[in-house]
């Protein structure tokens, strides 16, 4: 008798295991995943899971009522979760009804992705990889556990880069391969940490990616890992928070997407989120030979707020600052609920930066605009000139409707960055951007990547591309200008003759690039995307016209359990 209970229990928690349900969706940042149901979200398929602030842990999209049917990768499987054990029991109190009250997991991966770059680097939002000159490679794998408000997640990250030699400018940080402007130390040129080139030969490289612990009661979350935040509506280049550099060590708390009643008349007020965070940066090997200040601390708070009033609306905030790793500066967490110039002279320096967004999201017409204006350091010209340190991202999405009846539709996506210096810098001083710094001199990255921007950082960047979508996958072309960094040029008319300036006119760095990715589904849990892009490269040493081109194939294979 006892025998057959334990082989009846055993089939039981089989069934549990292997014989799962769809519950939701929980996934990566710029995943293909994330990408579809956001697309999804356009038209109400979908309700996005977060307000302004997302990291794959607070990824986790479900169907609207009811709409399942209407999803075009239905029979795909976009990564579930699977529940191992789900209490029966009701909630005996005011505490345990704010918590989970189950047992699940999901696997994330394996995921392999390749490309090349046959004449100079080209990549972005790739995480911990540094797609250099030649073969570029990385793998990710893991597994995410949730039981009763604790969430495990383990998802590192393991790179190889081929880094072949390619022509650079002198680097002025101690290394030739450090970036070629600025100098440390010299308040009157921003610094920054961003190699042109990682060394002269081919590096591994290990990342923990997106791995954390955390402990959540209703909305409530607390957490500790290196999951790097995804900041504001942009697309393609958020200006304070995205996957385009590695992970770094970081401790959070706050709100998740949580519905705000007002008191005593119990109406809906629409949804708030917050979070406030610090962690410690790190200095890529190429930069200077202190060893002092190889870390910095990162404190930082993001507020979003989406009233039931103005259906579809975002509002939100995000601020920043960066000093030297050091407890004493655990005091700027109280420093990101004032109002401060940002340039704090009784210690060792400090780096602010701030952001403001909106986002609108019109399902009825499948219509999405955002912009986001971002704010350096603040300013003193509060009257004169406001936007002395400004830039701007703008942006729009539009669901095509094109072959309903056969599940095939379409997105349009435009993006348009601007983060050169204003003019009002050409009587002051050679200000390197907004990701530089004269005293926090390794800038906004970790080890030697942005946080940010990944493309028209110091410049400008404008995206277009159609994607459509059908049942077995999707396929987008795409044209993509930028210039990484004009700020370069800008700087040389000041303090110069216009004859002297006339010798740097227009010669920006600049990238026209068009391409083509395709993404699909060989089996219900087997992906393949493969991307074609070609880029012409004009003024790539700042003087020289010639045109280089480079061609950028990527290949990328993923399994879903």
């Amino acid at each position: 008798m006892c025998g057959i209970n334990l082989r009846a229990s055993f089939i039981t928690l089989a069934a549990a295991i292997f014989s799962y349900h769809f519950l939701y969706a929980q996934v990566p940042l710029k995943s293909t995943e994330e990408e579809y149901f956001d697309f999804l979200s356009l038209t109400g398929t979908t309700e996005r899971p977060t307000v302004g602030y997302r990291t794959l842990s607070d990824s986790v999209w479900e169907y609207s009522e009811n709409s399942i049917n209407e999803s075009i990768w239905e029979k795909n499987n976009l990564g579930t979760t699977k529940i191992l054990w789900q209490s029966q029991k009701p909630s005996s109190n005011w505490f345990t009804k704010g918590i989970k009250k189950s047992v699940s997991v999901k696997v994330y991966g394996p995921e392999w992705y390749n490309s090349y770059n046959t004449t100079a680097p080209y990549g972005q939002n790739d995480g911990a990889l540094w797609q250099g000159k030649g073969y570029n490679t990385s793998f990710s794998a893991g597994a995410r556990i949730e039981c009763c408000g604790l969430e495990a997640t383990f998802k590192p990250q393991l790179c190889w880069s081929q880094n072949l030699n390619f022509d650079t400018l002198p680097g002025t940080y101690g290394s030739i391969w450090s970036y070629f402007w600025g100098e440390p130390g010299d308040s009157a040129s921003a610094s920054i940490d961003l190699p042109q080139r990682f060394g002269d030969t081919s590096f591994w490289n290990f990342d923990w990616g997106e791995s954390e612990i955390r402990y959540s009661w209703n909305t409530f979350t607390l957490g500790f890992g290196t999951q790097n935040p995804w900041l504001g509506p942009a697309w393609l280049n958020p200006m304070l928070g995205s996957n385009n550099a590695g992970g770094y060590p970081k401790l959070d708390l706050g709100l998740r997407k949580t519905r705000l009643v007002l008191p005593i008349i119990n109406a809906d007020a629409g949804f708030i989120e917050a979070r406030l965070w610090t962690g410690r940066l790190e200095e890529s090997d190429y930069f200077d030979s202190n060893k002092s200040n190889d870390y910095r601390m990162l404190t930082g708070i993001s507020l979003s707020y989406s009233p039931s009033f103005l259906e579809g609306l975002t509002l939100g905030i995000n601020r920043i600052f960066m000093t030297t790793w050091n407890s004493k500066n655990l005091k700027y967490i109280g420093r990101l609920f004032k109002i401060s110039h940002g340039n704090d002279t009784t210690g060792d320096g400090e780096d602010q930066k701030f952001a403001v967004y909106m986002d609108w999201l019109f399902p009825s017409a499948g219509f999405e605009f955002y912009g986001e204006v971002g704010i350096d350091d603040y300013t003193d010209k509060k009257i004169s000139n406001p936007f002395h340190t400004a830039i701007y991202t703008f942006g729009l999405k539009k669901s095509l409707n094109l072959y309903l009846s056969k599940k095939i539709t379409g997105e349009l996506i435009f993006e348009f960055s601007n983060f050169e210096m204003s003019q009002d810098f050409q009587f002051e001083w050679q200000y390197g951007g907004y990701y530089t710094h004269s005293k926090i001199t390794q800038g906004y990255t970790n080890r030697g990547q942005i946080l940010g921007a990944g493309s028209g950082y110091a410049g400008n960047s404008q995206f277009l591309g159609l994607r459509i979508y059908y049942q077995k996958g999707s396929t987008m072309i795409f044209g993509h200008r930028h210039c990484p960094d004009n700020n370069y040029i800008l700087s040389k008319s000041i303090g110069t003759s216009l004859e002297e300036s006339k010798n740097w006119r227009a010669k920006y760095k600049t990238y026209i690039s068009f391409g083509i990715n395709q993404i699909y589904y060989i089996k219900t849990n087997f992906q393949l995307t493969a991307s074609f892009t070609l880029s012409a490269i004009e003024y790539a040493d700042y003087s020289n016209k010639e045109t280089f081109f480079n061609f950028h194939p990527e290949l990328g294979i993923k399994y879903y359990f």
